[in-house]
C-alpha cells in the first residue's frame, strides 16, 4: 500500500518539529501554562511523541494509528497554545493576532490527520 506525498510531508514535518523539542527547549518550555509540573519533561515526552508519530505516520501498517496519536498530541498540547495566546510572557515576542491564528491551525491538522485515519 502507498502512501500519498502528503503523508510523508506530514511526518517530515512532526519529526523536525520534534527535533526542534531538543535544539530549542526553551521555546516549548516556555509555553507550557504552569499549572503543568515538569514542563522539561513534558517538553521530551511531547518531542519524543512528535518524532515517533512522524515517523509512524510514513509507515503503512502503523499510519492509521499513528494518525490518531497525533490528533491525541494535538489536543494534548492545545493549553499551551490558549497560555501562549493569553499570556505576554509566553507569546516568544509573537503579534497576538499570530497567535490567535495558531489556535484554529490546530483544528486544520486535526483534519489532515484524520484524513489519514480512513
Amino acid at each position: 500500500m502507498d502512501l500519498p506525498w502528503h503523508q510523508y510531508l506530514m511526518g517530515l514535518l512532526y519529526i523536525l518539529a520534534g527535533l526542534n523539542h531538543f535544539r530549542q527547549p526553551k521555546l516549548y518550555i516556555k509555553i507550557i501554562p504552569p499549572y503543568f509540573t515538569n514542563p522539561k519533561l513534558l517538553n521530551q515526552i511531547s518531542g519524543l511523541a512528535e518524532i515517533v508519530l512522524g515517523i509512524g505516520i510514513c509507515i503503512p501498517l502503523i499510519s492509521k494509528y499513528s494518525a490518531i496519536g497525533i490528533i491525541l498530541l494535538l489536543l494534548a498540547v492545545f493549553p499551551a497554545n490558549l497560555y501562549m495566546f493569553h499570556n505576554e510572557k509566553a507569546a516568544l515576542g509573537l503579534p497576538k493576532w499570530l497567535r490567535l491564528a495558531r489556535l484554529p491551525l490546530q483544528i486544520l491538522l486535526i483534519y489532515w490527520s484524520y484524513y489519514y485515519i480512513n
